[in-house]
């Protein structure tokens, strides 16, 4: 006689899931304008700088820590890189590539490093630590500008944001390829078992010889990195360096970490299920949108969705 069906557990496991789908048919319903291949491409860019910061942010959650500074980061980022490549013209999409991948890497150095050593070394509540370096680097990006855009950008730049291979908008390769990476690096090395058991317990960790200043290191860094990466692709996608652009963002980041079941108390949670909450969120800000909904009740909407669907990824971690 076959496993008896239970349909208590079947919901919380596969509640993110099955509220996706649910959203998405009363979208469809409302709007059949969702269900279109230009739209369904729209939403993929739409996620895709949200998808690089809260890939590194689901770094940070799952070695119980938080990193608030991911938004001004991107921006700074992406002023940097505005400023660097207007001087620079006349360079190819692979060297712009190049440049923006290294200043993510410099970006990663500083401020992931600093607010590591300011976490670990201090003891610091990352919160505060996280918290000083938003203001930081936000305060960086209007002394940079003077308050003003930067435009007049390279082509080579703009086409990282805007440029199709075939069919695909090269930003959303980038995004598949980041994800990917992540996944592969958090569930199938041994880096990745570091990562979870710092998140369930410190003590343990150090007793089991692993360096647990480090990893909270290399976090830190992860998400500083990725931060600045989505900095370059959001400059490029909108064709400006803006001083105020990614505001908020570090909170979609956590909400779409939340959403899909990642613990902010550490260890606990996967990568795909950060995936899921980002394209969930993808999905409600494009409906509501094509449904007209005043963009103030789109928030308060949202905020009740996040609230709903986070409730249900705590009651799916508790299972697990």
């Amino acid at each position: 006689m076959g496993a008896r069906f239970d349909l208590k557990n079947f919901l919380k496991k596969y509640a993110l899931i099955l509220f996706l789908i649910v959203m998405c048919a009363v979208i469809i319903i409302v709007e059949p304008r969702f269900l279109t291949v230009a739209n369904f491409i729209n939403v993929l860019i739409q996620v895709s700088i949200n998808a690089f910061i809260a890939t590194g942010m689901t770094f940070v959650l799952l070695t119980g820590g938080i990193d608030l500074s991911v938004g001004p980061i991107c921006a700074l980022t992406g002023i940097l890189g505005a400023l660097l490549m207007k001087s620079l013209p006349s360079m190819n999409v692979g060297f712009t590539l190049l440049i923006g991948i290294l200043l993510s890497v410099v970006m990663a150095v500083v401020a992931g490093g600093i607010t590591s050593i300011i976490i670990c070394r201090f003891k610091v509540a990352p919160f505060i630590a996280t918290l000083a370096m938003l203001n930081i680097a936000r305060g960086v990006c209007y002394l940079l500008t003077n308050s003003k855009p930067v435009y007049e950008l390279p082509d080579s730049l703009v086409w990282i944001g805007q440029g199709y291979v075939g069919p695909i908008p090269f930003i959303v390769i980038l995004t598949v390829v980041v994800l990917v990476l992540a996944y592969i690096i958090l569930s199938k090395t041994v880096y990745g078992k570091y990562v979870y058991a710092v998140g369930s317990s410190e003590e343990v960790a150090k007793l089991n010889g692993i360096n647990v200043a480090g990893i909270k290191t290399s976090v830190y860094m992860i998400s500083a990195g990725l931060s600045a990466f989505a900095g370059i692709c959001l400059c490029a996608k909108i064709g400006t360096g803006q001083p105020g652009a990614a505001e908020g963002y570090e909170l979609n980041a956590i909400a779409a970490a939340v959403m899909g079941g990642i613990s902010l108390t550490g260890g606990s949670g996967k990568i795909s299920n950060t995936i899921i909450g980002i394209i969930a969120i993808g999905i409600i800000n494009n409906g509501l949108s094509l449904m007209q909904v005043n963009s103030y009740w789109q928030k308060v909407a949202m905020g009740v969705i996040i609230a709903f669907a986070a409730i249900m990824g705590r009651l799916k971690v508790k299972e697990e």
